[in-house]
């Protein structure tokens, strides 16, 4: 599904000329205008994308993009394929290089443009007291604002929404039907970084997050908006209280997910998937249709479809139990 970003606009349209220079590389004195920066999946004819793990090979061979920022490593893999820029670290080419066409995005301001509610200009919605809300909001008919709540500018909320007291709503679309339950934070900047003995460098963050249809979110929940590509909870999706997604992860369709999971960064969830309390997702893995992840479980690799596993690392539960019978693990 196509979501169009309505937070973050683009200073410029950037030659790639351009690109190398801010990239530190001898001078290209080809005039090819690059219109953006995107993920693999993405990314269009005109934009620019990057490769910095074999784990995205099909990404690879299925962009539309021509240019992309790689390691020296991936050179005969990338040039086989599409036009390769080499630098020394990836990522942090690629924070350079979003910084030019998104300077605003390398920061999480407050937005010091939200008022109080003006209930006249939302007359079917339900409003609780002392409710902040920024410009160009949208909110569907039906749709109840808690206390206390924060709704920044250009968040678009759906029909029949629940949104509780204390919530605070930023850098977000949200479908049709959805309940957020008190004290949630959606849409801050997630935690990307560049470690550094002198200075830590961010990472700008220009996706959003995206909440489709049907989706419960619970209590204390906190979900951060993607850094290149968007954070996204699918249709008829129950969260728990106090579980962290973090940025550009994908949950799927009719997932349930209990109290205090954690998510790191990209890792994607297909449909129907039920995870315990307590459990733990590393990122950049890819968790199968239908999977069931048993509560205090900490997921290191990809799980395949229809798999039950339990433990840490996460295993198959039969192979678990047989390993771990009567409290003591057999050799």
């Amino acid at each position: 599904m196509k979501i169009n970003n309505p937070f973050f606009k683009k200073k410029k349209i950037l030659l790639i000329s351009e690109i190398y220079k801010s990239l530190g590389l001898n001078k290209l004195k080809k005039n090819i205008k690059i219109n953006d920066i995107k993920d693999l999946r993405n990314a269009k004819k005109n934009d620019i994308s990057f490769f910095n793990s074999l784990k995205y090979l099909d990404d690879l061979k299925k962009t539309k993009a021509i240019y992309i920022i790689t390691h020296k490593k991936y050179l005969q893999i990338v040039k086989k394929l599409k036009k390769p820029i080499l630098v020394k670290n990836v990522l942090l080419s690629v924070a350079e290089i979003t910084k030019k066409f998104y300077p605003d995005s390398i920061y999480d301001s407050i937005d010091f443009s939200v008022k109080n509610i003006n209930e006249k200009d939302y007359s079917k919605v339900s409003f609780g007291k002392n409710i902040l809300i920024g410009k160009n909001v949208k909110i569907g008919e039906n749709t109840s604002i808690g206390h206390n709540t924060i709704i920044e500018s250009n968040v678009i909320i759906g029909k029949n929404c629940i949104i509780g007291n204390n919530v605070h709503l930023k850098y977000s679309i949200v479908g049709n039907n959805v309940r957020i339950l008190d004290g949630s934070i959606i849409g801050k900047k997630g935690f990307g970084f560049f470690p550094n003995i002198k200075k830590n460098i961010r990472y700008p963050h220009i996706g959003i997050v995206v909440i489709q249809d049907n989706v419960e979110i619970g209590s204390n929940n906190t979900i951060d908006r993607g850094s290149i590509s968007n954070t996204v909870i699918g249709q008829n999706t129950f969260l728990d209280n106090q579980v962290h997604i973090a940025h550009n992860v994908i949950i799927g369709k009719n997932c349930i997910i209990t109290a205090q999971v954690g998510f790191a960064g990209s890792s994607k969830l297909g449909n129907n998937v039920i995870i315990g309390g307590q459990a733990g997702i590393s990122g950049h893995l890819e968790i199968g249709n239908n999977v069931q992840i048993a509560g205090g479980s900490g997921v290191i690799k990809n799980i395949p479809d229809n798999s039950k596993v339990m433990g840490y690392p996460a295993k198959d539960i039969r192979i678990f139990l047989k390993e771990n019978k009567n409290g003591r693990q057999i050799r």
